[in-house]
């Protein structure tokens, strides 16, 4: 798997990322959680992970370059 998003782009994903997580987190620990916060959840893991890998699926499907 070649990297296809530069260094900046994996910096922001990874800071995103774990905004998203922590607050979907911290709001499944105070109530229930939803669906909704759960996807967020995924959604924020999701781009730490492209941030560290430095691989992002749907640029690749696009074929865009960095």
């Amino acid at each position: 798997m070649k990297q296809n998003i530069g260094t900046v782009n994996s910096m922001v994903r990874i800071a995103g990322g774990l905004t998203l997580l922590a607050w979907s987190i911290a709001k499944m620990a105070r109530e229930k959680p939803s669906g909704a916060q759960m996807f967020f959840s995924v959604m924020g893991a999701q781009k730490v992970a492209e941030g560290i890998t430095r691989y992002c699926p749907m640029t690749d499907m696009l074929e865009l370059d960095k």
